[in-house]
């Protein structure tokens, strides 16, 4: 297991505040190269870090970490590249949400044809994981907000179709055109989200609740979608 922190050293105040394709794509395949069980790639980091970066309390890196990271890296130039280019995509992710340029990090699968489409299958396993990491604080909302309910429901119905989130309610599978129109739909709603936690801060009751042992689900099962941004 590396070092699950960010060292300040690495910060660099020069940073672009987005990465390019290129990076994206080393990142990618670092991801891949140490993929193992119920491992995250891309698209799920970029999901995880979403969740962290709008959620009610800001979750340090050596609390997300461990849910990237899971080998120690071959050499210390490899790590510290593989920590800027992690640290470099959660800033990103701020940044984008900051000046109202969000784009989700997906995936691709194969159709029937032969063709590709995309799939939000990857991205909705670490939104979850990164809702975890604060589950007392996201339920306490939820179980008396409506509104707040109302602005993830694209997120929802994408993690109920992929079998991320369960539920026991009866509902029915999203057709093509629903699954698109709910992809389209996540810009908008994660920015909505990240507002109204702005807004809406954790109360002095919620905070003192979010220690609380939660129970969690069992583990999101593995992919291996491409990454598109």
């Amino acid at each position: 297991m590396p070092d699950e922190t960010i060292p300040d050293d690495i910060r660099e105040p020069d940073w672009e505040p987005t990465l390019e394709d290129a990076e994206l794509e080393e990142l990618d395949q670092f991801l891949r190269a140490h993929a193992g069980e119920d491992a995250l790639l891309l698209d799920g980091v970029h999901g995880l870090l979403s969740a962290v970066n709008i959620g009610p309390e800001r979750a340090a890196p050596d609390e997300w970490l461990p849910e990237v990271l899971h080998d120690a890296f071959d050499d210390e130039d490899e790590g510290r590249r593989i920590l800027e280019l992690l640290a470099r995509l959660s800033e990103s992710i701020g940044y984008e949400l900051e000046t109202d340029q969000y784009e989700p990090i997906l995936g691709e699968v194969e159709n029937d044809d032969g063709g590709t489409a995309l799939s939000a299958q990857g991205w909705c396993e670490g939104f979850s994981r990164g809702v975890d990491l604060r589950a007392r604080l996201w339920e306490s909302r939820l179980g008396v907000d409506s509104r707040l309910t109302e602005l993830l429901s694209p997120i929802m119905a994408l993690a109920v179709q992929e079998g991320v989130f369960q539920t026991d309610a009866e509902i029915e599978p999203l057709t093509e055109n629903e699954y698109d129109e709910c992809l389209a739909q996540l810009p908008l709603a994660i920015e909505a989200v990240a507002h109204y936690w702005s807004e809406s801060p954790p109360t002095t009751d919620e905070l003192a609740r979010r220690a609380a042992p939660v129970e969690t689900a069992s583990p999101p099962r593995k992919r291996g979608g491409h990454w598109v941004h």
